[in-house]
């Protein structure tokens, strides 16, 4: 018999600048009544879509916050910042949300990018991209050797721990990390080392087929099977109205309140959404995380629920 079709999981990644805990709760709320699979918010300091200047609040609180109020989702950071937090400590704080959410944690890290939130908190920024990636191979081997081994030592050029101990354990028996983005020399090879979950977001089917491509090289390479790795996509900011005029509307708020937004954002009939999905589903992009700006739009979540889920496959 042929294998059953992969049911597509659904997300969003609700963004914390220019907000308020009450509206931060709400949105969840709904998103956990409405049967979404998984619930994010940004690893920032500073808003970063809008005068950096303004309210942002802390992710890792955000998600213990969401843990006592919601029972469906599993909870992480899209993604974390790698040089905001000793890598050790990173899993201690997975950890304890794992443990408050009932078995729900994601590790989700990434290399880092805003360098105006790092000048102001005096954190550590490295000479450019390709050494916060180093900086991110060697903080994710440690992490996973705590979770999956309990203990881990690194004597690494960056980070350094001597059996440093996970205890308690997550509820999970596999507290699942999760890696964002798409750099071919570095960040593949890191995924396919050591991430349970990928993330890559808003690129065509075929720029997503390519990076799928060298994923699986990298596989190869290190020995792992690449489909022990869930792929993920962010489908950015996106709209879902039947109306024209209300669709341009919706648009036009978001772009108002995000005035550094240098995206398009993902509009159209929830039917057309779906079609957009079921391109990357046929790739084995199975889980897809829409991007929920403030104010945050109901419509858009509970269709994409109700409507566009049902119909992806």
């Amino acid at each position: 018999m042929p294998d059953s079709p992969t049911p597509t999981r659904i997300g969003v990644l609700v963004w914390n600048q220019y907000t308020d805990w009450p509206a931060l709760l709400s949105a969840g709320q709904r998103a956990d009544e409405l049967g979404y699979d998984s619930l994010w918010t940004w690893d920032h300091l500073y808003p970063i879509l809008a005068d950096p200047h303004g309210p942002f609040l802390e992710g890792y609180t955000i998600l213990a916050g969401w843990s006592q109020h919601t029972s469906r989702p599993t909870l992480g950071l899209m993604v974390g910042a790698n040089t905001f937090r000793n890598p050790a400590v990173v899993v201690k704080q997975a950890t304890a949300l794992d443990h408050l959410s009932e078995g729900r944690a994601v590790l989700g890290i990434g290399a880092a990018w805003f360098e105006t939130e790092h000048t102001a908190f005096g954190l550590e920024f490295g000479s450019g991209f390709g050494e916060r990636l180093d900086w991110l191979d060697e903080s994710v081997e440690l992490m996973a050797g705590m979770l999956r081994d309990g203990v881990a030592t690194a004597r690494g050029e960056h980070y350094h721990a001597v059996e440093v101990r996970n205890d308690p354990a997550p509820l999970q028996a596999r507290l699942p990390i999760l890696i964002g983005g798409g750099g071919e020399k570095k960040t593949l090879k890191t995924i396919a080392k050591y991430a349970d979950a990928w993330n890559i977001a808003q690129v065509t089917p075929d720029q997503a087929a390519h990076k799928d491509g060298v994923l699986r090289r990298w596989c190869d390479e290190v020995g792992r099977d690449p489909d022990e790795i869930e792929r993920t996509l962010s489908l950015g900011p996106m709209v879902i109205r039947d109306d024209p005029a209300e669709l341009r509307t919706a648009i036009a708020r978001i772009k108002e309140t995000n005035p550094a937004l240098n995206r398009e954002v993902l509009a159209g009939s929830a039917e057309q959404i779906a079609e957009h999905c079921r391109a990357y589903a046929e790739l084995g992009f199975h889980h897809v995380i829409y991007h929920s700006p403030a104010p945050h739009d109901d419509e858009t979540l509970e269709r994409f629920a109700t409507e566009v889920r049902p119909t992806i496959g």
